[in-house]
């Protein structure tokens, strides 16, 4: 049986501004009909990285290919198999939401029946129906945001490029397009999802590459990447100050590790080993020594913990905008 095509291949990936290396031996393989979380923070490389596959920007050194193709060598090949929705708007708003997507869709080499059946079909999948044959500039935000993923999708295009898609959605579309980017893969599509929600990549990546300055600091799946920050954690809210010493050394029987305290909220974290009956022991434990508890609760590491774990916390500066 041959081996199936990635979806998208980056191989030693260089780009710089000037003195500022954006992507520096950036290398990725993304499997089809899967979701690819690109996180980092900002001037970590994400933009430039998307601007590189897109064809907006080119690159000093490196491969990428985009289902088989050259990025370099085969850009119009390429833009015909990619959908992008970028951070900022690409609408015109002195037309309606339906004559975008309807231009698009015909830009998209779509047949004219065809291009009004798909721009009625998003206008109904992103709520915008009553809103279809308002100029664009009336909408709001959100709107205009829910348009701009719409038009992303008119050409079902095998690889979907989303860089931050639900910045500036309420909580319930922001569901909505979980569940849409979900039903996509499902049928076939591959996605690149860029997004500073750490949750967002949790819920939906299949695999996610942390960026810190330029090159990629981990890979894998999210369960791995929480593993490589601890497993299992053990909190313990205290109700007195003064329990904290006595709760500490108690708790650490439980770990080969050192207990930390928030002296604020009184809470008191270490990580165990998970095992059977591990919970109602550490609640004797505690009230053998009339330690009294608020809460006490077993916990499984978050995305936002190795976020900041691998990236150090850094705020860096943004990426450079040049083209």
């Amino acid at each position: 049986m041959p081996e199936e095509t990635p979806a998208l291949v980056i191989d030693d990936l260089y780009k710089s501004y000037g003195a500022v290396h954006a992507v520096k031996g950036l290398s990725v393989t993304v499997r089809p009909s899967t979701v690819l979380g690109l996180l980092g923070s900002n001037g970590a490389g994400k933009t430039t990285t998307v601007r590189i596959i897109s064809t907006l920007v080119p690159y000093d050194r490196g491969v990428v290919r985009v289902l088989g193709r050259d990025v370099r060598r085969e850009a119009p090949a390429v833009r015909a198999r990619i959908g992008l929705t970028g951070q900022y708007s690409a609408l015109d708003e002195n037309l309606t939401a339906y004559e975008n997507l309807e231009m698009i869709a015909r830009l998209c080499h779509v047949g004219v029946r065809a291009a009004r059946r798909r721009a009625t079909e998003l206008l109904e999948t992103f709520d915008l129906t009553g809103a279809a044959k308002r100029l664009v500039k009336t909408y709001s935000g959100g709107m205009r945001r829910r348009l701009d993923l719409a038009a992303s999708l008119v050409a079902n295009a095998p690889l979907l490029i989303l860089d931050e898609p639900t910045t500036g959605l309420d909580p319930r579309s922001r569901q909505n397009v979980w569940r849409l980017i979900r039903d996509m893969v499902t049928s076939g599509t591959t996605v690149l999802l860029t997004t500073q929600y750490l949750e967002e990549a949790d819920e939906l990546a299949d695999d996610i590459v942390v960026m810190d300055s330029g090159t990629a600091t981990a890979q894998g799946a999210p369960e791995v990447l929480k593993a490589r920050v601890g497993g299992t954690r053990i909190e313990v809210h205290l109700t007195e100050d003064s329990h904290a010493s006595t709760a500490i050394g108690a708790l650490e029987r439980f770990s080969t590790a050192t207990a930390h305290i928030d002296e604020q909220s009184r809470i008191v974290t270490l990580p165990v080993i998970k095992e059977p009956r591990l919970l109602p022991t550490v609640v004797r434990t505690l009230d053998d020594l009339a330690i009294g508890i608020q809460d006490v609760r077993l916990r499984e590491p978050t995305l936002d913990e190795v976020f900041l774990t691998l990236t150090g916390a850094n705020a860096l500066a943004d990426e450079p905008s040049t083209a």
